[in-house]
């Protein structure tokens, strides 16, 4: 945190328990007044923590949700499963959020679209021509489960990264590209992980390769590309998905082939970036990319300058919580074939 300038200026809480009640905030290395005031001089806060105790959001005078999880947050809210604040402002990540096309619901809400933003000074561009494996890094195995109705029963539905590469687990046979997965595995994923080494994947400890920033950093820069799966819900729900990791592989000058999840309005597919469906299509991307591999480095570059720059993405976020003008300069790019700022819910336009 000292490096990033923000030592001593984090608040941590925990919430104790109580019987019919909600129970007392206690933080760790200040009191609760502290943290209070703290909280009263912010201009705004930003909450990725969907439920995070409504005694801080009371104390903020600006609050904005932020959506990580486009289409899963807005099925938990609307079935029930999750219970969210009301907040000032409603963010998110899912160029689809909110949209006529959205396979979910909008649960009344005005969404405003940003994007993952990413710090291009600290993700340079990285090219190593003789980088060998398309990596990615992963979970694996976990407890993230889909609670769903199906023929008038509620099931659960795996919802891991397991069930996203499993379909894809002969892509080696396909290639001469080598291939390699850091994930975060346990004992009993050991089964899973000799199907893949049969499969003629490499395997990693993602420990071993992401055990701090920097190291993971390194380990996406030193690589030749990214490949990777999305979760199921990101299919089901088509919500033009591309995760923060992918944006990292990008600005670092790797070419992405990733699983496409849905019709964007500004993802390319082609050029530094590419979105397949099948294992045939996963394949001709890793030829395409290695065919032309500093041409796809530099496209990969671009995209990420071009749609994530985070001082263009921070700056619409301040300008649309705050109220504040932003630098043309500043302004995101539009999406092809359109004008204005595509991408973008002006708050003022759902208000008139």
């Amino acid at each position: 945190m000292k490096r990033f300038g923000l030592e001593g200026k984090t608040l941590l809480y925990t919430r104790e328990r109580a019987p019919g009640g909600t129970g007392s905030l206690q933080f760790a290395g200040s009191t609760s007044a502290e943290a209070e005031a703290v909280l009263q001089r912010a201009d705004v806060l930003l909450n990725f923590h969907y439920a995070i105790d409504p005694r801080l959001l009371a104390s903020v005078r600006r609050t904005a949700l932020v959506d990580i999880d486009p289409g899963l947050l807005q099925y938990w809210m609307s079935t029930g499963q999750l219970v969210v604040q009301p907040h000032d402002y409603y963010l998110t990540t899912g160029e689809t959020v909110g949209t006529p096309g959205a396979r979910f619901s909008d649960c009344g809400l005005p969404w405003i679209h940003i994007r993952p933003p990413i710090c291009l000074d600290l993700w340079p561009f990285t090219y190593i021509p003789q980088a060998e494996a398309f990596t990615t890094i992963s979970t694996w195995l976990t407890t993230d489960f889909l609670k769903v109705r199906e023929n008038g029963k509620t099931v659960l539905r795996e919802n891991t990264k397991r069930v996203a590469f499993l379909p894809f687990l002969d892509l080696p046979s396909h290639t001469h590209q080598p291939l390699e997965l850091a994930l975060y595995l346990t004992e009993q994923d050991s089964e899973d992980r000799v199907r893949l080494d049969e499969h003629g994947w490499r395997v990693r400890h993602s420990r071993d390769t992401a055990g701090s920033p920097e190291a993971y950093r390194s380990y996406i820069q030193q690589s030749r590309g990214e490949f990777s799966c999305a979760k199921a819900s990101c299919i089901d729900f088509q919500n033009a998905w591309i995760s923060d990791r992918t944006v990292c592989y990008l600005a670092s000058g790797k070419p992405a082939i990733v699983q496409h999840t849905g019709p964007s309005t500004y993802l390319p597919n082609g050029e530094g970036l590419f979105r397949f469906t099948t294992v045939e299509e996963a394949a001709a991307a890793i030829e395409s990319v290695n065919t032309h591999y500093e041409r796809h480095c530099r496209a990969a570059r671009e995209i990420a300058e071009t749609y994530f720059n985070a001082e263009q993405i921070v700056a619409r976020l301040l300008d649309e919580t705050l109220g504040s003008k932003i630098p043309d300069q500043y302004r995101p790019a539009p999406a092809r074939g359109e004008s204005g700022t595509p991408g973008m819910t002006d708050r003022r336009d759902n208000d008139s």
